[in-house]
């Protein structure tokens, strides 16, 4: 899974795709570089972000998604707005990825569950602002699984057909680097859910922290090879896919796991 980010602020592309034929052009050039999917979000989900209008994102994603989807491209939409969703789909996106699991916006699980198409069901406990607060666990690992199952049986009691749901552990919301590590050695424990899984660590905070040692985080788009490896080890541990900035590396790292999973 390819990402676009029609966006100014995101954490580590903000304002690089935000014109709507420059975001196709990139979508197309992730899909060369080998992504099955391009995920399309026009608002920013990270730490201390404040939201966008709905207006507003509607206008950054849905010209992207239909000239995408225009192409030939298989495109999702990242949003917690059940209205960009409905567009969205509308112009041709066949996945809704919501960070919130529907919990953001009521009416998003009917809108989900009419259209009839896959939905990506985020571990969430709050919105950007207030997020890094609730980052307080005993068990990660089991709290995960526990909110995400539950989650799932709501989205479920909303209509939306369980073998349509793909499960997302949330890395980097409302989580520490120890949480985001402790979840990505135990995808195994995801696994119990049933459903696929998306693994999201592309460039995130945590990948920071463990290449910094004594030293300062480097910039985002320093960590492609280092989310290139959770790639792998996610290909390994049998996500269904990974979510990242940088198509090129991850795809020939999962094409190296495979590799060797095959020879096994």
């Amino acid at each position: 899974m390819g990402v676009v980010n029609v966006t100014p602020d995101s954490f580590s592309d903000g304002g690089r795709w935000f014109d709507t034929a420059t975001a196709v052009k990139h979508g197309l050039d992730l899909v060369g570089e080998g992504a099955d999917l391009v995920d399309v979000g026009g608002e920013s989900t990270r730490p201390g972000a404040a939201r966008v209008d709905e207006s507003e994102e509607l206008r950054r994603v849905v010209p992207v998604v239909r000239g995408l989807a225009s192409e030939g491209v298989t495109v999702s939409v990242d949003t917690m707005r059940a209205r960009v969703a409905e567009q969205a789909i509308a112009a041709g996106a066949v996945l809704v990825n919501d960070v919130s699991g529907g919990q953001a916006d009521p009416d998003m699980v009917p809108v989900v569950a009419a259209a009839e198409v896959p939905f990506v069901v985020m571990h969430w406990r709050g919105f950007s602002e207030s997020m890094n607060s609730r980052a307080v666990y005993g068990d990660v690992v089991a709290e995960v699984v526990a909110e995400l199952r539950d989650r799932m049986d709501a989205v479920v009691a909303g209509g939306v057909a369980p073998e349509r749901l793909v499960i997302d552990p949330g890395l980097g919301f409302a989580k520490d680097a120890a949480h985001d590590l402790a979840l990505l050695a135990r995808l195994d424990a995801l696994h119990s859910l049933g459903r696929p899984l998306l693994v999201a660590a592309s460039r995130k905070r945590f990948l920071g922290r463990v290449l910094a040692g004594e030293g300062a985080p480097p910039p985002a788009r320093e960590r492609d090879a280092a989310t290139a490896a959770v790639s792998a080890l996610s290909a390994r541990a049998g996500a269904w896919a990974v979510r990242v900035h940088e198509v090129r590396a991850t795809a020939d790292a999962v094409r190296v796991a495979r590799a060797i999973e095959g020879a096994a």
